[in-house]
């Protein structure tokens, strides 16, 4: 649960990029949002091999 929380945490930081990005075409903030992008999806990766190890401990247990 604590990658979850950290995943909404990242989500919301990037919120003011996105604005700043899509409202005041900031390419500095367009950076940011690629690299938030990225840590986004590594932790997206860890959630998945998390829920499907626990998955897979509970049909062979």
């Amino acid at each position: 649960m604590k990658e979850f929380e950290n995943l909404l945490k990242h989500v919301k930081d990037l919120e003011e990029d996105f604005a700043k990005f899509y409202d005041k075409n900031n390419k500095a903030a367009g950076t940011r949002i690629r690299k938030g992008m990225l840590e986004i999806k590594q932790i997206a990766q860890r959630i998945r091999l998390e829920v499907q190890n626990r998955k897979n401990e509970s049909t062979s247990a």
